[in-house]
């Protein structure tokens, strides 16, 4: 059974940095593209970030060279480190798996499994 659980979300000054976390269960993050989605409220799901077994990490011009995605296979654990954050980065966090094959991209269809979310509020 594919289980993804969120953790790291919190309040936070704008500036600061967060570390979200997604713990994987049910088959290992290595063989699967990964990726981090953010939902504020009224707006629709976006992908922000992804990580592939074929292609380096994707990212929306929203949070490049501000965030950065990496997994670690052996804790099967899919992380989002989030700096120099603004109050538009304010939603809620999203960890998400997608196909075991070719190119990982950060587009919604693309994934099929997704966590239970993990708030992210940044204060000005």
């Amino acid at each position: 059974q594919v289980q993804l659980v969120e953790s790291g979300g919190g309040s936070v000054q704008a500036g600061g940095s967060l570390r979200l976390s997604c713990a994987a269960s049910g088959y290992t993050v290595s063989s699967y593209c990964m990726g981090w989605f953010r939902q504020a409220p009224g707006k629709e799901r976006e992908g922000i970030a992804s990580i592939g077994i074929y292609n380096g990490p994707n990212y929306a011009n929203s949070v490049k060279g501000r965030f950065t995605i990496s997994k670690d296979n052996v804790k099967n654990t899919l992380y989002l480190q989030m700096n120099s954050l603004k109050p538009e980065d304010t939603a809620m966090y999203y960890c998400a798996r997608g196909g075991s094959g070719g190119y990982c991209s950060t587009r919604r269809s693309e994934f099929a499994y997704w966590g239970q979310g993990t708030q992210v509020t940044v204060s000005s």
